[in-house]
């Protein structure tokens, strides 16, 4: 394709459209992004219109979605943002101007005849598209109609010719335009539908370059006519494939998650969801995998955006995210990690201790102390980023952090005994492991208790058993009272000499239970 190569030459000016009907899907996401890097790329624009002209739908906190998402993301606009809703002057000089070139007419059809001519076609096997009833009413009549206020549409008067226009990813594209009819395009002067708003909104706004979903590909040559009937000049267009769930159906809320805050609130961080995105339906044309948004500027074409659907692969996703909670700092992550915490109820900031944030993008109190809830025990960010470094290597996402590390903010721990119990040990073996443990760990200085002495001591004595579990594995489910968790070295280093053996005494009591 040579298309995009001469692209450089002129001026590239993209856009995103979302209409604010529901929340910021992962998919908008993923067109905004490819909009975005395709803009960088050729020192062009990217804008943010809100299509929003549907009133019933339409609501202002999925305004607000869309743009925390696009923040979220770091992908910022260029200029100003539109709303439809603030352009209806403009739309009706474009709608009197097809209306007066007879490129329009009203329809004065009422909804029942609609619906009885759609089922007659149907019934004959026939493509739905209306049969022209009201396309050659004289003056008078429309006059007339318009006197007793009857009730009506506008509609395009779509030529008989086809549509050929090249598809930056798909290449040739060819459409017959017999099939389409006269479409409806406004609702009256000053409210046009989708496909004519779009058309002069991209014409004013001097958009060069539509890039958006496949499922708009039925839309372009209905734009197409429109922009030729209005002397407008035709866009470049390229066409993404379709994200797709592990079936290989079309991503839905059964497949999971999709919209990007549902995403953020999960804890995944923003730049592995857009090295995420990146590759849902674009290729480097190599092995690499890791993208930062500067890479990913540098290397996006559309040449390498497949036709295919992509599959939507959460394991992926699961697996960058890790990768770059693993980059991050020990303060950095902490910072990330403490509004799940707080929103777990664990701990509060000693200032509001009633308050929790609700907000998971807010950044917490890093220089203020934290009451541990369930003991009142006051601690500092330094303690609470012990806690998360020894979790950075097995965190997939930030809101698991709760529950690999509430044993830390617990004053006592409930289990069934059987986690204890390595392999096939005895109640009495397990007692007189954790009896070892305490009388090994109590002659241990306090200023010598860290997870390097712990570790040193301890492995020495399991090894002395010759089975090193039936040591270690009682410790480390008696300290954290779970299947799986950081070493006992680890954990006892933190929760302290004191904590450790208090710990051990409950584990014994325990398995004392019949």
């Amino acid at each position: 394709m040579s298309g995009e190569k001469e692209e450089k030459l002129e001026k590239i000016r993209v856009r995103i459209a979302p209409a604010p009907t529901g929340l910021f899907h992962i998919g908008t996401a993923r067109t905004a992004l490819f909009n975005y890097l395709f803009a960088k790329k050729h020192q062009g624009k990217f804008i943010l219109r809100i299509e929003d002209t549907d009133k019933e739908r339409s609501k202002l906190e999925f305004e607000k979605d869309i743009l925390q998402g696009l923040k979220y993301l770091g992908i910022e606009m260029d200029e100003k943002l539109y709303r439809q809703s603030e352009r209806s002057d403009i739309y009706e000089k474009y709608i009197k101007k097809l209306l007066e070139q007879d490129n329009a007419y009203h329809c004065f059809c009422l909804k029942e005849e609609l619906e009885a001519q759609k089922q007659e076609q149907l019934s004959r096997g026939k493509p739905p598209k209306y049969n022209g009833k009201c396309r050659n009413l004289s003056k008078k009549e429309i006059k007339e109609n318009l006197k007793q206020e009857k009730s009506f549409v506008i509609r395009f008067k779509t030529p008989n010719e086809k549509i050929i226009f090249n598809d930056l990813i798909r290449g040739h594209v060819e459409f017959d335009s017999n099939l389409i009819g006269d479409i409806v395009i406004a609702k009256n002067l000053s409210t046009p539908l989708y496909n004519l708003a779009v058309v002069i909104d991209d014409f004013e706004m001097k958009i060069s370059h539509i890039i958006r979903g496949e499922d708009h590909i039925s839309n372009t040559p209905k734009q197409i006519l429109l922009q030729r009937a209005l002397g407008f000049p035709e866009l470049k267009y390229a066409h993404l494939p379709l994200i797709l769930g592990p079936d290989r159906t079309k991503l839905s809320k059964r497949h999971g998650a999709t919209a990007v805050s549902e995403y953020q609130k999960q804890g995944y961080l923003a730049e592995a969801l857009i090295n995420f995105i990146a590759l849902l339906g674009w290729n480097p044309g190599t092995e690499k995998e890791i993208f930062s948004m500067r890479a990913l500027i540098k290397e996006f074409s559309l040449e390498r955006v497949q036709k295919g659907g992509a599959v939507f692969n959460a394991k992926r996703l699961d697996w960058l995210n890790g990768f770059y909670i693993r980059q991050k700092s020990p303060e950095k992550l902490t910072e990330l990690c403490i509004p799940y915490l707080l929103e777990a109820e664990l701990l509060a900031p000693i200032e509001r201790q009633k308050e929790i944030i609700k907000g998971l993008h807010e950044l917490p109190f890093k220089t203020t102390g934290y009451k541990i809830l369930e003991t009142e025990e006051i601690i500092n960010f330094d303690f609470l980023k012990k806690i998360v470094s020894i979790y950075q290597e097995r965190l997939k996402k930030l809101s698991e952090i709760s529950e690999l590390t509430d044993f830390f903010f617990k004053d006592k721990l409930e289990y069934d005994k059987e986690l204890l119990r390595w392999k096939e040990m005895s109640d009495d073996e397990i007692k007189n492991s954790l009896k070892k443990s305490e009388e090994i760990i109590s002659k241990i200085n306090t200023q010598d208790f860290n997870k390097e002495n712990l570790k040193n001591i301890l492995m020495a004595e399991a090894e002395i058993i010759g089975d090193r579990g039936k040591l270690l594995w009682p410790l480390r489910a008696a300290l954290s009272g779970k299947k799986a968790s950081a070493t006992p070295f680890e954990i006892a280093e933190i929760l302290g000499k004191q904590k450790t053996l208090k710990r051990l005494g409950q584990a014994k009591e325990i398995v004392s239970r019949k």
